[in-house]
């Protein structure tokens, strides 16, 4: 015996939807004709679109939509409350890439959120005369105007996790700051040897730059915070009461927790979607310094026997099914293959954007997709890196020990005593010889051991500037 089905129809005609699903025909529609991402729409987006229906709602009930039936304006609002929390998600179907400028995607949420609305009611799935998915839930919407704000909504949630990562990471490269603040090593410039530093100010130097990405994203819900809904098709707010356009936001703004405005010119807003470009500008700028601290760590930790291995990166995994002893360092190559992923979606967000025309753009479904994308690659990278990666982080003190005393770039710093002239003829004794810089200058009798060791310990060489000479300026 085949599947219990109902019938539904469409400005197309009719077709049988299984009995049970809370999904309708528009939905069928679209999971027949749109099959390229292979996956659903970003749970993020949908729960934020369970508030943005439920702001919706309520705004309605205020005014007395439903007063003849409160136990339906009761269904639908916990309707729109379950997926808010997430617990619809498996009835929102359709794929993240589609046509329409997410109309399938809203039009998925009117039928899961009316057919849930009857079952808590009682009813069958698909008797739409007590809740009509486009009559009571998309009443005074529509997709140009429900999508847009809901993915400012989805995105700012995401955004604010991926701060706490960025934060997390930061805190954990302050901390190796701490830890290798006394190992000197060999500073180099075009990857060659250039001057002294220590592991602790390159640590430190990381941490900066993802402070500087932690106030970026920041600026982001800044960016996102105004919203068009109100706004229905072209930003009019056709079919939608004005207490209505002046009360939705405001409510929204309360759900979310999130400081949401509604836009001074719902038009522009409906028409334009640079902001989604600038916000993934910001999101690309971190994007490149997580692949260059990775790019960095991969280098530091390179041999470790016959390359720089400054540094010890966990072993989370064996390396290789050919070599044995091999370890790979896995963690910095996965985080920086999520930044360049994330680098390539911010190309296609700005096309995508670029390409709407008029008074809408049909592309936000692909905005959409990449923007989501783009923050949760980089969520997972920061704490992937943080928690596999920096904290077990290791500093091999001995062989940065060796490489100071054998690199000409110590031989800056004893300038000031010995002099640029006598520190390059040392420079090519060393090579002649085979001897280190260090056992170059005691052998010669400039400098003792000690004081050899004072010139390049981490006092030194973290010094801003050079000491005055006696009786000059300070």
């Amino acid at each position: 015996m085949g599947q219990a089905t109902r019938i539904e129809h469409d400005l197309l005609g009719s077709r049988e939807v299984p009995a049970g699903a809370l999904y309708g025909i528009h939905t069928l529609r679209a999971l027949e004709h749109f099959r390229l991402a292979g996956r659903p729409v970003h749970p993020e987006l949908i729960h934020a679109y369970g508030l943005v229906k439920l702001a919706c709602a309520r705004v309605h009930r205020d005014l007395g939509v439903w007063a003849d039936d409160p136990a339906k304006a009761d269904a639908i609002e916990r309707a729109c409350r379950e997926m808010a929390e997430g617990l619809l998600d498996g009835h929102i179907l359709v794929d993240r890439l589609q046509g329409g400028a997410g109309t399938s995607t809203n039009m998925n949420v009117n039928e899961v959120l009316a057919n849930r609305a009857l079952q808590i009611l009682g009813e069958p799935p698909g008797s739409h005369r007590r809740v009509h998915p486009t009559d009571d839930l998309n009443r005074a919407q529509s997709t140009n105007d429900t999508y847009p704000t809901a993915l400012r909504v989805a995105a700012v949630v995401m955004l604010r996790r991926l701060q706490d990562r960025i934060v997390a990471l930061q805190e954990s490269f302050q901390q190796a700051e701490r830890r290798f603040g006394h190992v000197v090593k060999v500073g180099r410039t075009q990857l060659q040897d250039a001057v002294l530093i220590t592991l602790g100010r390159e640590m430190g130097a990381y941490a900066e730059a993802f402070n500087r990405d932690r106030w970026r994203i920041d600026k982001c819900e800044e960016r996102l915070r105004v919203v068009n809904l109100g706004g229905t098709d072209v930003g009019t707010g056709l079919g939608a009461p004005r207490a209505y356009i002046f009360r939705v936001v405001d409510l929204l703004r309360e759900l979310t927790g999130i400081g949401l405005a509604r836009a001074e010119n719902l038009v522009e807003a409906t028409q334009n979607a640079d902001v989604f470009v600038e916000v993934s500008g910001m999101l690309k700028a971190h994007a490149a310094s997580l692949l260059k601290v990775c790019g960095d760590l991969r280098l530091l930790s390179s041999g470790p026997q016959a390359g720089l291995g400054e540094i010890r990166l966990p072993a989370v995994q064996a390396g290789s099914s050919i070599m044995p002893g091999k370890v790979n360092p896995v963690i910095p190559e996965a985080a920086s293959q999520a930044a360049m992923l994330a680098m390539g979606l911010d190309g296609v967000i700005a096309a995508a954007c670029a390409a709407g025309s008029l008074e809408l753009n049909p592309f936000l479904p692909l905005v959409a997709a990449c923007l989501l994308e783009q923050i949760e690659l980089l969520t997972g990278a920061c704490d992937m890196l943080r928690r596999f990666c920096i904290e077990g982080l290791e500093a091999d003190e001995q062989r940065c020990r060796a490489q100071v005393e054998g690199a000409t770039a110590a031989l800056t710093a004893l300038v000031t005593e010995i002099g640029y002239d006598r520190a390059t003829r040392l420079a090519g004794t060393a090579a002649a010889t085979g001897r280190s810089i260090r056992q170059v200058v005691i052998d010669e009798g400039l400098l003792t051991g000690e004081r050899f060791d004072a010139l390049t310990g981490p006092e030194a060489v973290c010094r801003l500037g050079s000491p005055s000479p006696a009786g000059g300026p300070p």
